[in-house]
């Protein structure tokens, strides 16, 4: 049965990274998607690099606005408004897609401190999808040796979604090398996200959550 690898880059746009990236993604016609920070699409150059990455037929999705605290560790509901509606402020005009949300997993991990009542309550009143992953080659940890992890982590699922970094590490100056090995291995690359990483679809619960919930004030 062939695999299926979608994807996605987190916690950008950089100037030196980001069209780095879109390049090597156009070079070798594979669409994606990107999980911004707000506080990166306030910079000067934060829109025109979104801009970029929209027009390239990639979908944008919010990362959160700072990537500090796991939305489950943090008490205050009025900064986790404006974590994740202050930065969907800035992508509502640029994104072609449906909202799209990811939370910090704070080194990758899933699990209830992911999203707070605040949290998951905004995500169905304003209908994001929630887009979470089951594939983390840490790449921003081993810059230079993430490539390999993640042709592993391909091959042991039927449809990985994977978070790599448009982030100054140097790690992805090897995204073209990793695409044409994944691609030797039989690989296909789709831009849709495994129905299995989005148990909030469209404002919907479709799958459990409450594992992804925690109580902030328990902390």
């Amino acid at each position: 049965m062939t695999k299926s690898l979608t994807l996605t880059f987190d916690n950008g746009p950089f100037a030196e990274v980001t069209p780095q990236v879109l390049r090597v993604l156009e070079e070798k016609e594979v669409p994606a998607t990107f999980f911004m920070l707000g506080e990166r699409l306030a910079l000067p150059d934060g829109r025109p690099l979104a801009e970029s990455v929209s027009a390239a037929g990639h979908w944008l999705g919010n990362h959160t606005w700072s990537h500090s605290t796991p939305f489950g560790r943090q008490p205050s509901d009025e900064v986790v408004e404006h974590e994740i509606r202050g930065t969907q402020a800035l992508i509502d005009g640029l994104a072609t897609n449906r909202r799209m949300f990811r939370p910090k997993g704070d080194g990758g991990q899933l699990g209830d401190h992911l999203l707070s009542p605040k949290a998951r309550d905004i995500l169905l009143e304003d209908g994001f999808t929630m887009v979470l992953w089951n594939s983390i080659p840490r790449d921003w940890e081993k810059p230079d040796d993430w490539v390999e992890t993640a042709l592993e982590q391909c091959e042991a699922h039927e449809w990985a979604v994977m978070v790599l970094h448009d982030t100054p590490t140097g790690a992805m100056r090897h995204l073209g090398r990793f695409i044409d090995e994944a691609r030797d291995r039989g690989i296909e690359f789709t831009q849709e996200i495994s129905p299995g990483c989005m148990p909030i679809t469209d404002g919907r619960v479709v799958a459990p959550i409450t594992q992804f919930v925690g109580d902030p004030g328990a902390v």
